[in-house]
């Protein structure tokens, strides 16, 4: 007999383990997709209390356990400039977390100041300027520091170009490319002022103390070499210097590590009812991007199946028209397709992974304040 207070071995056993209940297929749907109607999406909005269905003996509080257990990134195609990549069991916050911080918050260097000695195009000063400062540099922001109002510009904060190109009077019209940019190692090569004796040493806009060179392992260069920077006429010339900071994009566009960096959920395409023989065929047809195919029966029929689903747009043609009740279009809430365009300066791969290290200290950070 057990003691007062005390629970059988049986009344224990008949306690449902939040961990195996499951819910019912329409709440597991909307809890865990998105369903696009042909009018309208519907079950956009999440089960965000943790109690939501506790009545049903389901737990669905966040915790770091599940994100551990359920987070995953699934790399599908990687390029030098592009990098794409499933994002599993993750909120739509995190995955827009990251999307901000790459486009705003990596940041990379870029040309900042103009030092125009002569320019004589049909392009102004300012416009000039703001054309070079847009120009991709092959230069790794990890190995610079950022520089303050107060700081000297010197060899780990400041990257120098020079740019010396002229037209000859009588010949043809010049293009001038962003290769035309010189790397100057040693530093500035333009004088503040003239010396005020002949033995003096002239003073430049940067304070080098010793060559870029010694202490990078590549050259530093544009990333591009055909981007039109001017078109110069006969007689025409420009001649300046430019200095490269680093900076990130939220201060300016131009020091934004990415084309775009954009994620979107994965669709999921369900044909509710068999499809089959003509209208097969027209469904087949009507889809922009061919997700459907035609599979043979044995009987000599045709039947449409869902072939490439992750390559649905959500241009909902095919649930529109007399076969659209027959076709469910999803989009799965925790899985992101996520696609990240660099501009150059970093590999996509170096570019997540600093976006990564970013959201960590932010979050260090919030912690600390908090204890």
């Amino acid at each position: 007999m057990p003691k007062k207070g005390s629970k059988s071995k049986k009344q224990v056993d008949d306690v449902p383990d939040q961990q195996e209940n499951k819910l019912p297929d329409y709440l597991e749907l909307q809890r865990t997709r998105v369903v696009c109607n042909a009018d309208a999406p519907i079950h956009t909005q999440g089960f965000q209390y943790s109690g939501a269905f506790a009545a049903m003996g389901v737990d669905n509080s966040v915790s770091v356990e599940k994100f551990c257990k359920n987070f995953k990134i699934d790399v599908k195609r990687i390029t030098q400039d592009d990098m794409e990549f499933d994002m599993i069991g993750v909120d739509a916050s995190i995955a827009n977390a990251f999307r901000r911080i790459l486009i705003s918050e990596v940041p990379t260097m870029a040309i900042e100041k103009i030092f125009m000695a002569d320019n004589t195009s049909v392009i102004a000063d300012e416009v000039l300027s703001h054309r070079l400062g847009l120009i991709p540099l092959d230069a790794d922001p990890r190995l610079f520091d950022y520089i303050s109002e107060n700081d000297v510009p010197n060899e780990r904060n400041t990257i120098v170009f020079k740019l010396h190109v002229s037209c000859q009077k009588g010949s043809q019209r010049i293009t001038v490319k962003s290769g035309e940019l010189e790397w100057l190692p040693e530093g500035s090569q333009l004088s503040m002022a003239s010396p005020g004796q002949s033995g003096e040493k002239q003073k430049t806009f940067t304070s080098f103390s010793q060559s870029q060179k010694k202490i990078l392992q590549k050259p530093l260069g544009v990333k591009f070499k055909d981007i039109t920077i001017a078109r110069l006429g006969p007689g025409q010339a420009i001649e300046l210097e430019a200095h490269a900071v680093k900076g990130v994009g939220k201060v300016h566009a131009k020091w934004s590590p990415v084309a775009t960096a954009w994620y979107r959920m994965l669709p999921e395409v369900v044909i509710l009812e068999q499809i089959e023989g003509d209208e097969a065929e027209e469904l087949v047809k009507k889809c922009p991007v061919n997700v459907f195919d035609i599979e043979d029966l044995a009987n000599g029929g045709k039947r449409a199946v869902v072939a490439k689903p992750r390559a649905c747009t959500l241009c909902r043609e095919c649930v529109m028209g007399p076969s659209g009740e027959k076709i469910q279009l999803r989009r799965v809430r925790d899985h992101f397709i996520f696609t990240i365009e660099s501009t150059g300066a970093l590999p996509p791969e170096v570019l997540f992974t600093e976006a990564v290290k970013i959201l960590e200290e932010k979050c260090e950070k919030v912690i600390s304040e908090l204890s």
